[in-house]
């Protein structure tokens, strides 16, 4: 499978859906893009290693990974979006030391903040961007504009909601389902869903 290399577009925050935004990648070789849901944590944690004037008086948690490997000759030489299952897209970390290359699991958002940190390039595969990419038309010509024209928003917005549906629907569920919900889901170690379902917990 052919990998294919993605810029960072942007951060959006959804305005429907508390707490949630989509960090939007660009495909460099092409028009599509790719939303993908990320927590508040770290869109703040993108959004700083994105502005390079910006830095906090202490090490935010990915900063600290950064002086981590620094300091032991660990280098993150890229990031691959590798898999997409129900919405929850999941990463790797090819990590480089002494000139042997290990790959870790990350989550993608975590994965992204780290790459910005070492300049490392960030690739999915073309099937993924093949099933998740979306167009968007930033400037329609005025005589498409009623008929395809859809603005930025509406697509990231409809993207968020679509990834949250599985927690709206943990709204009807008992404290002792959720639990077993839960630990079910971290026993299958979809952490993605475990947070969804513990927050929902958080809220009762």
């Amino acid at each position: 499978m052919s990998l294919v290399r993605l810029n960072i577009k942007g951060i959006s925050y959804s305005q429907t859906q508390n707490g949630a935004y989509a960090l939007i990648l660009n495909e460099v070789d092409g028009d599509r893009k790719l939303p993908i849901v990320i927590g508040a944590f770290e869109a703040q944690s993108i959004a700083i290693a994105l502005e390079k004037e910006i830095r906090p008086p202490r090490p935010l948690t990915h900063d600290l990974f950064k002086n981590f490997a620094d300091r032991f000759d660990i280098v993150v030489k890229q990031v691959i979006i590798h898999k997409l299952v129900d919405g929850v897209f999941y990463s790797s970390l090819i990590c480089e030391r002494d000139k042997i290359e290990e790959i870790i699991d990350a989550r993608t958002s975590d994965a992204i903040a780290l790459a910005l940190r070492f300049q490392a390039p960030i690739f999915t595969y073309k099937n993924i961007l093949d099933k998740a990419g979306i167009y968007l038309k930033v400037n329609p010509k005025k005589e498409d504009e009623e008929q395809d024209s859809i603005l930025v928003d509406d697509l990231i917005a409809e993207e968020i909601e679509n990834a949250v549906a599985d927690q709206e629907s943990y709204k009807d569920k008992s404290l002792e389902e959720l639990n077993s919900l839960l630990e079910e889901a971290v026993n299958n170690e979809d952490y993605e869903k475990a947070a969804k379902i513990r927050d929902e917990i958080s809220k009762r």
